[in-house]
Parts: C-alpha cells; sequence; structure tokens
C-alpha cells in the first residue's frame, strides 16, 4: 500500500497533508475499499523516511473526517460510507 503513497519533502504542502490527501484520493477511487487495513503508523513512516508523528497526524484526519476507524489492536482501517 505504501508504494502508492509519497511524500516530496521539498514541497510546500506539509507531508501529513501529502499523506491525508493521498489516502483521501485512493479511498475516493475506490483504490481502498471499505475494510481495507491501511499500514502500521511505523511501518508507513519507515517505508517513506518521515517521523512517526507526521503519519499518526494524517490518520488522526482521516479519521476526524470519518474516512478511517483506528481500533486499539486492531490497526487503522478504511471505513465504511455513511448511509443516509
Amino acid at each position: 500500500m505504501s508504494a502508492g503513497i509519497t511524500v516530496d519533502l521539498r514541497s510546500a504542502t506539509p507531508p501529513y497533508e501529502q499523506i491525508r490527501s493521498q489516502i483521501s484520493s485512493l479511498i475516493a477511487l475506490g483504490a481502498l475499499a471499505p475494510g481495507s487495513r491501511l499500514p502500521t503508523v511505523r511501518s508507513l513512516a519507515a517505508d517513506l523516511g518521515i517521523a512517526a508523528g507526521t503519519v499518526a497526524r494524517a490518520y488522526k484526519e482521516l479519521e476526524a473526517a470519518g474516512l478511517v476507524d483506528s481500533r486499539r489492536r486492531g490497526g487503522t482501517v478504511v471505513a465504511a460510507p455513511a448511509t443516509g
């Protein structure tokens, strides 16, 4: 999954926003289906060569937007679309 996410450290856009935006787009396009598990914060951070706190912030913003659910010991998964 991390192969589809890249971070440009020279960009004016903060790294956490780049991650948030890319995952959000993958969800919107259907490339990440509801229930799909995202990489752990540490593994994605290691793959991208950035701090774990940066990935954690991106995941928190995705959760606040209702796009993912984070569960202790269950990891972070793509949320089911809201009905109604």
